[in-house]
């Protein structure tokens, strides 16, 4: 027999869908609100670039230019490779965030600026521009950088600097494809690599023939990795009967045809989603040769050299935002009675987290301030900018995926969905170590300034000694790297590269961090006194200096 059940007892009522617990969104806010960045603009030489940087670092914070970051990476690029009448266009589509991004970097001299601006601390003021506005999107640093790398390299064929120099310094950004000359201004990129050899540009088998016409070449060939296809001018390298050299190929020709550019497919990328990187097929396309036949490498490495100096500010610009978000977090999420920003070990990763980027902003600077220096005649300046940028390249952009990955983990697992935006900086991080040369690359390319280049040891020395005395851990590290430069050999390349990046980060922060800061660097990256993973900061270090010197929005975050 069943029996009947009696009336219901009255349930609780829960607001099950309350939300708490969670932090606020975190834009509005100002990514110029860090020190180090500020300091270092200051000292380098571009403090007149203050008001610019700050007024920069609150639209990148904005809520508005955080969305055209998320859309334009939401909404990837498109190619269509013919148009619907079957005519061949080769062209890329963007989502239009992905043009407000464009327009809004051109605009404030984030390309090739800095080269029509006479006052000293020009480069500087654009990389510190760099570091607020990449809070926003990596991927379209790429166009930006290259066509500020591509003006020295143009350089070597004066003719054709005269005509596109003003163009690729200019500050007005037009996505459309015409030609060039008919526009109020240009974006550059640049072809190397290869299927068949990737960094050994030498290898390259594409090749260039010349044309009745003086300084007038045919290309055909393949290029393995070309980023931004969209851009109107390519430097690449070919094979000339000379020798490997450099050209510049435009995508519309002077008379409005289209020049011979296929772009056979996308990259499908780990990150950098927003930004088109493609395999452009050359058949009859036509080149001007840009410095002599056969100095290729020699005419293009001063683009090198400018694209690998943001390398290491992209990556540094990546650590800062990602503990900008885990800061944030931190400081509006409780667990265990207490809000995570208090509690003692979140608190020394943060910490560690905030040397590291300290360390990579102020490395970043000083490489700016070297560049901005070599420019303008200084040779102290360029030997020091060509091993330290080399150096910083391996080093700094190494850091940041481990970086990203702890930042990353300071959320949780609200860290790991896609919404919080975390995800999106963890797949970048690794392509800037990638980029311009793997690790490889950059460690052997230090051996190669020592051994062939003198001047550029005496010059990194000579930057360490600034600091000599200052701190027994930092000397006793300079002795060390003087005996790895003595008996170092290929096999322990990156152990020498390491010490003389750890070196100059700490050199740099001893002489310009406060106390709290340099100590707990030289105790770490050089004493020894820490573990395998960032938060295992030494008990006697002082967090609290170092988190309210480091972390934004919120004052003072004692217990």
């Amino acid at each position: 027999m069943v029996s009947t059940p009696g009336p219901a007892r009255p349930q609780p009522q829960y607001a099950t869908h309350d939300v708490t617990n969670q932090p606020p969104p975190l834009s509005p806010y100002d990514a110029s609100e860090d020190t180090a960045l500020m300091e270092g603009l200051r000292r380098e030489g571009a403090g007149w670039a203050e008001e610019g940087v700050r007024r920069l670092g609150l639209r990148a914070g904005s809520a508005e230019a955080q969305e055209w970051a998320e859309l334009a990476n939401v909404h990837e690029p498109v190619l269509r490779t013919h148009d619907r009448y079957g005519n061949r266009v080769d062209e890329v589509d963007f989502h239009p965030a992905w043009h407000h991004l464009m327009r809004a970097a051109v605009a404030e001299g984030l390309a090739g600026a800095p080269w029509a601006d006479a006052r000293p601390g020009a480069h500087v003021a654009r990389t510190a521009g760099g570091l607020v506005w990449g809070h926003t999107d990596a991927g379209h640093g790429c166009p930006t950088s290259m066509t500020y790398a591509a003006v020295p390299a143009l350089r070597a064929q004066p003719d054709l600097a005269k005509v596109y120099e003003p163009l690729l310094t200019g500050r007005e950004y037009d996505p459309a494809l015409r030609v060039p000359t008919e526009k109020p201004g240009l974006l550059a990129g640049m072809g190397m690599t290869e299927k068949q050899g990737g960094s050994d540009v030498r290898t390259n088998t594409t090749t260039a023939w010349p044309t009745a016409e003086p300084g007038v070449y045919q290309l055909r060939g393949h290029k393995w990795f070309t980023s931004a296809p969209m851009c109107d001018v390519f430097l690449v390298l070919a094979q000339a009967p000379e020798g490997l050299s450099c050209f510049l190929v435009p995508r519309i020709l002077p008379d409005g045809t289209r020049n011979t550019f296929r772009i056979q497919r996308l990259k499908d990328k780990l990150g950098n989603r927003s930004n088109a990187s493609c395999e452009p097929e050359f058949d009859g396309t036509v080149a001007w040769l840009v410095g002599p036949e056969g100095r290729g490498v020699k005419t293009i490495i001063e683009m090198v050299n400018c694209t690998r100096l943001d390398c290491v500010m992209m990556s540094a610009t990546l650590m800062r935002k990602t503990l900008v978000e885990a800061g944030h977090h931190t400081r509006h999420r409780s667990a265990f009675g207490a809000r995570l920003v208090d509690q003692p070990l979140m608190r020394n990763v943060l910490a560690d987290l905030a040397l590291e980027s300290e360390a990579a902003t102020t490395l970043t600077l000083r490489l700016a301030g070297a560049a901005d220096r070599a420019v303008r005649g200084d040779a102290g300046e360029t030997a020091f900018r060509r091993i330290a940028t080399a150096v910083g390249k391996y080093w700094v952009t190494k850091r940041g995926p481990a970086f990203t990955a702890e930042a990353l983990e300071c959320l949780g697992g609200n860290g790991y969905v896609e919404e919080s935006g975390m995800p999106r900086h963890y797949r970048e991080a690794p392509l800037l170590s990638i980029w311009e040369g793997s690790g490889n690359v950059n460690a052997l390319d230090v051996l190669r300034a020592l051994h062939r280049e003198p001047g550029t040891a005496q010059a990194l020395f000579d930057e360490l000694a600034l600091a000599r005395g200052a701190d027994a851990r930092l000397d006793a590290a300079v002795v060390r790297l003087e005996g790895l430069l003595a008996t170092g050999s290929e096999a322990g390349a990156r152990r020498l590269v390491e010490l003389m990046a750890l070196a100059l980060q700490a050199s740099l922060l001893v002489r310009h961090a406060p106390p709290a800061v340099a100590d707990a660097f030289c105790a770490t990256r050089l004493g020894g006194d820490w573990g395998h993973a960032f938060g295992t900061l030494p008990d006697g270090a002082d967090l609290d200096a170092i988190l309210e010197r480091s972390l934004p929005d919120g004052g003072p975050v004692r217990p």
